[in-house]
C-alpha cells in the first residue's frame, strides 16, 4: 500500500507538469498577441491608405511592429525562465532553445512586415 507521503509527492510531481504545460500554452498566447500587433499594423496600412501625411499612419503601424517584438522577447524570455525552475516528471516540455527560434524568428518576419510597410 501507498503511504500519504507518496501520494502528496505524486500529487506535486502532477502539477508541476500541469505548470510546465500551462507555460508553453502562456507562450503560445503571447506569440498570438505579437501577430495580432502585427496584423492591426498591416489594417492600418489598408485603413489609412490615402491618408496624408503618410508617415503618421506609418509611424503607428510601426508602433504595434514594435509592440510585437517587445511581446515576442518578453514571452520568450518568461517562458525560459519559468521553464528553468520546474523539473519535468511525465511531461515532455519544448526545449527553450526551440521557444527562442520561434521567437526569432516571428521577430524577423515582424520587422520585415514593418520595412515593407514603410516601403509601400
Amino acid at each position: 500500500m501507498t503511504d500519504k507521503t507518496d501520494l502528496a509527492e505524486d500529487r506535486t510531481d502532477w502539477a508541476e507538469d500541469r505548470t510546465i504545460l500551462a507555460n508553453e500554452r502562456t507562450f503560445a498566447g503571447w506569440m498570438r498577441t505579437g501577430m495580432a500587433a502585427v496584423a492591426v499594423a498591416i489594417g492600418l496600412r489598408a485603413v489609412f491608405r490615402e491618408f496624408e501625411p503618410t508617415w503618421v499612419a506609418k509611424s503607428v503601424a510601426s508602433v504595434f511592429i514594435l509592440a510585437a517584438l517587445y511581446v515576442y522577447w518578453a514571452a520568450q524570455a518568461s517562458a525560459a525562465e519559468t521553464q528553468k525552475r520546474l523539473d519535468d516528471h511525465h511531461a515532455n516540455p519544448q526545449p527553450n532553445g526551440r521557444l527562442k527560434i520561434l521567437a526569432v524568428i516571428l521577430g524577423i518576419a515582424s520587422a520585415g512586415t514593418g520595412v515593407i510597410l514603410w516601403m509601400l
